[in-house]
């Protein structure tokens, strides 16, 4: 165990390497980034920046890729922001639910039309394209078209996509990329079935 005085001069070396780290990165750039991975909490993740935006005056869009069929109670809390916001459900629930591959394939493709009209547009300093990982590993949207709209939006506009099995392009195009690493669930283990205010 670290003596008092030992504990003092490591957090005052931890402390001069921060600042010189903050020191040198100066600069500021809308990002790319994704949330993927076999774990619980992506659009969660994501939902917290979308409450941090809000929260400094952004105008901030949601596009639901996947869900849709019923209506999420995040749609429900945030709708407080109404003047910041604009939030569209737009798929029909899951793939197994619907069993329609065409149907689906023109409702991803809907909702990437109005994504691209938010992506696009520098009034939005945040919008996030929930589940559309799903919609890309489904091929009912193409990775180039994906990244086409993606390299059209503003500076410093930033993008999360959400969702599992991200493509390796996305990745690679992406700034920041989280994988959420699935350990324990209780839906497996327990048989405990999704819950309010837990999985929805």
């Amino acid at each position: 165990m670290l003596s008092d005085e030992q504990y003092r001069q490591k957090m005052q070396r931890r402390k001069a390497v921060q600042t010189q780290r903050l020191a040198e990165r100066t600069r500021e750039k809308g990002l790319i980034i994704v949330h993927t991975g076999n774990g619980k909490g992506k659009t969660t993740a994501a939902l917290g920046m979308v409450l941090r935006s809000l929260g400094h005056g952004y105008r901030v869009a949601i596009i639901q890729f996947i869900k849709g069929a019923w209506e999420p109670a995040e749609k429900a809390v945030l709708s407080q922001w109404s003047e910041q916001l604009a939030f569209h459900a737009m798929g029909e629930g899951f793939t197994w639910e619907t069993q329609d591959r065409q149907r689906d394939i023109a409702c991803a493709q809907a909702a990437w039309e109005l994504a691209l009209s938010y992506l696009v547009n520098p009034a939005y300093r945040l919008v996030l394209l929930d589940e559309i990982n799903v919609a890309l590993k489904l091929d009912y949207l193409s990775v180039a078209q994906v990244l086409e709209g993606l390299g059209r939006k503003p500076e410093m506009t930033h993008v999360i996509l959400t969702g599992r099995g991200a493509p390796q392009a996305l990745i690679d195009a992406a700034d920041l990329v989280t994988e959420m690493t699935l350990v324990k669930h209780p839906f497996r283990e327990q048989g405990i079935k999704a819950q309010p205010g837990i999985e929805f």
